[in-house]
């Protein structure tokens, strides 16, 4: 619940209109926005708020608006301020340094999503815990979340995504964190940031705020980065499967059922867990959540518990099966790292029959797109695959590439489509019973479609 007295304190705004005193939370979206909200007019590269203000106000409370409206609605507070979307920020932070509570901050090139939703489950175990919703993990969506703290809460956990340098550093000027988790370096962002190297920098400026980092300890660039970090003097607690860590999955077993291993923490008692989510990648989400939650005193058996209750995110590494074929439509997204971590989990998962691997293009990668996608074919003809079906004019490069003649493992079948709409029309003349089938890209090639090509036929 948000009060008029907190966002006048902290936002500097000065009321115009209305005699609400307290809103039943924030929002920036005029068709979503609920009876007793308060609506921040953002303005965006291709949208302005203040255009929707009247279709805001007919739901909502109140309105925070940086031009002054022609007439004042009857009933409906309206609060000028000289920037919304400084205001919502700054609103944010007013609310979360009112508690001193564990704020977790997670970054990384791949998992982000799946590691804060385990993060969540594990700290809910023992606290009231706020989350970041679906992918508001940027400079709007995580400050809209933050309006939804609750005295009550206990506990916060934050994915937060970048395409810059500078803005893991802001999100944590307004999330103030206790706790800063990095999943891995990949070449996520690569094409805007210039390097792995920048990308690296660019994940670690959230140790620059908050107490405790959590690392994963297998990756040998990032734990390269923080040794040469000399301003952090927080405390360091690292998870891993290969390396000596702090917390460490042993005797670790893969299926397309899911995944299982012994948990072991320093100073606790080791626990077998099964993850009904498949992937080696999973099992790491699932150390970093459990080095959180054990840094703030989670029973291991609380964590267990709450891994094992986790049941996964849709489009992210999610197996459907249909009349003997098994689909991993990990279609939400994909980077370079990420498209080779789920080739080789399609591998891994598809021994003993035939695996396809329908890849579409990998975006934002600008100068670095044609080697990635070549480099991508390579890795496809290397990991065994099957069977390779490039969607998009860069993975087209891919398959070219996947065909050459080079040592190693024989070239896969090849078939090459434009879009996704048309591999959606042709997938199914080229799948057999008992193939093992990953779907992945980038967002915007809507590899999904090539998943309702599968699933509507079976």
């Amino acid at each position: 619940m948000l009060t008029i007295e907190d966002i006048i304190e902290a936002t500097g705004g000065e009321l115009l209109s209305g005699n609400v005193k307290t809103f039943q939370g924030a929002s920036i979206d005029s068709r979503k926005i609920s009876e007793g909200e308060l609506f921040f007019a953002i303005r965006g590269e291709r949208f302005d708020g203040h255009d929707f203000l009247e279709k805001a106000l007919q739901k909502g409370s109140g309105a925070v608006v940086d031009r002054k409206p022609v007439s004042l609605p009857d009933g409906k507070v309206i609060i000028y301020v000289n920037d919304t979307l400084r205001s919502l920020q700054a609103l944010a932070h007013f609310l979360r340094m009112k508690l001193d509570i564990p704020v977790v901050a997670v970054t990384g090139s791949n998992g982000k999503t799946t590691t804060k939703e385990m993060i969540y489950g594990t700290l809910s175990e023992k606290f009231r815990t706020l989350k970041n919703e679906g992918n508001l993990n940027n400079h709007i969506g995580l400050p809209l979340s933050l309006t939804r703290l609750n005295p009550s809460d206990e506990a916060v956990v934050l994915e937060m995504g970048m395409n810059a340098a500078g803005e893991i550093r802001r999100l944590c000027e307004i999330a103030g964190p206790t706790h800063g988790v990095i999943t891995n370096i990949g070449l996520a962002h690569v094409g805007r940031l210039g390097s792995r190297e920048a990308v690296r920098s660019a994940k670690l400026e959230v140790l620059e705020r908050v107490s405790t980092a959590v690392v994963n300890n297998d990756d040998e660039f990032l734990i390269e980065g923080i040794e040469g970090l000399k301003d952090f003097g927080g405390e360091t607690i690292t998870f891993g499967i290969n390396n000596a860590s702090d917390v460490m999955a042993k005797n670790v077993k893969v299926s397309q059922m899911g995944s299982a291993f012994t948990l072991e923490a320093k100073e606790a008692e080791s626990v077998w867990v099964s993850l009904n989510v498949p992937g080696l990648f999973n099992v790491y989400n699932a150390l970093a959540a459990s080095a959180v939650s054990v840094s703030l005193g989670v029973g291991i058996e609380e964590i267990k518990t709450a891994l094992e209750d986790y049941k996964g995110i849709p489009m992210r590494f999610e197996i459907l099966r249909k009349r003997g074929i098994t689909v991993i439509n990990d279609s939400y997204n994909a980077n370079p790292s990420s498209m080779e971590k789920s080739v080789n989990e399609l591998v891994r998962l598809g021994a003993g029959g035939r695996t396809v691997a329908v890849l579409g293009d990998m975006r934002e990668l600008d100068e670095f797109s044609e080697k990635e996608h070549k480099a991508a074919g390579d890795m496809v003809r290397e990991s065994g695959v099957g069977v390779f079906v490039a969607v998009g004019e860069m993975m087209g490069l891919a398959a070219e590439e996947s065909m050459k003649p080079k040592g190693g493992k024989p070239a896969p079948d090849v078939y090459t489509f434009p879009d996704a709409n048309s591999a959606k029309e042709n997938i199914m003349d080229i799948l057999k019973q008992g193939d093992t089938v990953l779907v992945k890209g980038s967002r915007s090639m809507s590899m999904e479609r090539v998943i309702e090509g599968i699933t509507d036929v079976i």
